[in-house]
């Protein structure tokens, strides 16, 4: 993103209307880039600028956030201007009006001339593996955090213990000062107090005066139940401080979640493969199945085929509320790679007598 945008109309460039969609300035930007490719154009020295204005052009409309940013800039843009060939609609315009203010373009161009007194602290990400089973239950978990707290020795007012920490009277407070030159007025940092919005007679000695020093902690976090791979938990104020005595930030815990050597997620539900005997398919059985709450019975019922999937009601991942889910149970019949010389009769004499029908004859 630059300035320049507030001068480039993308959608003049490409031929297109301001509501196009995706597919009409895809094919607004092929049809302009095979007409002036520097290549299609050897005798044209202005076409490999003309090809680059296009490109320009159709790599902010086909991006939605930067499409979005594009049109704001644009639009507020227009409404600093007067109606009069670009002439200022009157008077003096402020620089901040066009490029500062908080949600103004200033923010997507980070157009930022200094503090303005106490500002929100930044977020801060950390990382936390988690076995499948805490996962499924959920959990309370320690997380190490490392980085910038609010200064133990000051408590953040970066002044030392005992002296004074007053107002700026430079600035009131605000952090910044405006000064006018020609059609513009400019918001520059406080020159007194630095931006800070305050004086520091003694800087505090353990942080030096910025109110936050960098230390390891270990936060402790509640993991709800059937947290997924990749989730991530944002734990509100638990950030970076403020600067200048803002509110801090966020603590952002993205969540791993290893492997199970038995089970996997599939939503709510829990799968599994579950390995059973030739005869225990041919002739029914009970069989002792594991679950994440203990061991149940699952019956087989006879002529089970390989590759069937039973259902055990509510043994999936139980949420905080909602309806547990499942665990899905699929059978794979094993098949003995060497029998015994009379099992291979025994298994002939069932062949011979019994089958009967060629289960191929339908292909």
């Amino acid at each position: 993103m630059n300035r320049d945008w507030l001068e480039k109309d993308f959608y003049r460039l490409l031929d297109v209307r301001k509501d196009a969609d995706q597919a009409t300035i895809k094919k607004a930007y092929r049809r302009l880039a095979q007409k002036l490719h520097p290549d299609a154009n050897p005798d044209d020295p202005n076409a490999a600028e003309r090809f680059k204005e296009v490109s320009e052009a159709y790599s902010v409309l086909s991006d939605g956030d930067r499409r979005q940013e594009y049109d704001q800039v644009r639009s507020m843009g227009a409404q600093s201007f007067g109606a009069r060939g670009g002439s200022f609609a009157g008077g003096q315009v402020r620089i901040e009006d066009l490029f500062g203010g908080a949600g103004g373009i200033g923010d997507l161009f980070n157009f930022s001339r200094g503090g303005r007194g106490p500002q929100r602290g930044s977020d801060v990400s950390a990382t936390l593996g988690l076995t499948f089973e805490e996962s499924v239950r959920g959990t309370t978990s320690p997380v190490a955090v490392s980085g910038a707290v609010q200064c133990g020795r000051c408590s953040g007012s970066g002044g030392e213990p005992g002296t004074p920490v007053d107002v700026c009277g430079n600035c009131g407070g605000t952090g910044t000062v405006a000064s006018n030159q020609g059609f513009f007025s400019f918001t520059n940092p406080c020159p007194v107090c630095g931006g800070a919005g305050r004086n520091v007679e003694s800087h505090c000695r353990q942080c030096g005066g910025s109110g936050q020093e960098i230390r390891a902690r270990t936060i402790r976090v509640r993991i709800p139940p059937g947290i997924k791979d990749g989730s991530t938990i944002r734990l509100r104020g638990r950030g970076a401080p403020g600067p200048r005595g803002g509110p801090p930030g966020d603590l952002l815990v993205r969540v791993t979640v290893g492997r199970h050597h038995l089970f996997s997620r599939k939503g709510d539900d829990l799968t599994m493969q579950l390995p059973i005997t030739f005869t225990e398919a041919a002739l029914g059985a009970k069989v002792r199945v594991l679950t994440l709450n203990g061991p149940v019975r699952l019956k087989i019922p006879a002529g089970t085929p390989s590759g069937k999937t039973f259902r055990i009601r509510k043994e999936g991942v139980r949420r905080d509320s909602g309806r547990p889910g499942d665990l899905l149970v699929t059978v794979q019949v094993t098949v003995p790679e060497k029998l015994p010389k009379d099992a291979k009769k025994l298994l002939e004499e069932f062949k011979d007598k019994y089958e009967t029908a060629d289960p191929r004859a339908h292909l």
